[in-house]
């Protein structure tokens, strides 16, 4: 597997945070391989910037942060804008479909369209969810973590109340992803 560094860029108040805490507890707790996650958000937290980096690698991390990202999940458009040149050769793009009008093109990177924003407030009646539609997409895309891994995370680490819909909205962007992968 080697090094994959992956971004999770937002706006605060998207659960982009909770969903790096998460990915990285699948890849420590349940997969056993190494990673490190640091986070970053503005001073007005929610409405402002928000990022969640994971490093994960099957040898010891030398550098916890993300130099060049093997994967991005952009929830905002403002996300593609500042992270978009920041991308290796090859990368995975996911984008939160209602939430990102633009995305450059670049023919050396695979990009996926997630509608996670308008599925969480249709499907759950709460826009909240989307963070986790996003993982499990991302998930079910690149396997950067077994699913088994993220769903097991998810049950451990979603907030008090709110585990059975994380789980569901988890569930239905790893569908979501089964969907785009079949269409390519």
């Amino acid at each position: 597997m080697g090094r994959i560094e992956v971004r999770i860029a937002g706006f605060g108040g998207q659960g982009v945070i909770l969903a790096g805490q998460l990915l990285g507890k699948a890849a420590v707790t349940y997969d056993k391989k190494k990673a490190v996650q640091t986070q970053s958000y503005g001073a007005e937290a929610r409405g402002g910037t928000a990022r969640s980096e994971v490093v994960i690698a099957d040898e010891p991390i030398d550098y916890p942060k993300v130099i060049s990202a093997d994967i991005l999940i952009a929830m905002s458009q403002k996300a593609v804008n500042r992270y978009f040149e920041n991308l290796k050769q090859g990368a995975t793009v996911i984008v939160d479909a209602d939430l990102v009008s633009k995305v450059p093109a670049r023919q050396d990177i695979k990009i996926y369209k997630v509608p996670a924003t308008s599925i969480a407030t249709k499907e759950f009646g709460n826009q909240i969810v989307a963070n986790m539609i996003m993982l499990g997409a991302l998930v079910g895309l690149t396997k950067v973590v077994s699913q088994t891994a993220i769903r097991t995370a998810v049950k451990e680490g979603a907030p008090k109340g709110t585990k059975e819909v994380n789980i569901q909205a988890l569930e239905k962007g790893l569908s979501f992803a089964h969907q785009l992968k079949e269409m390519r």
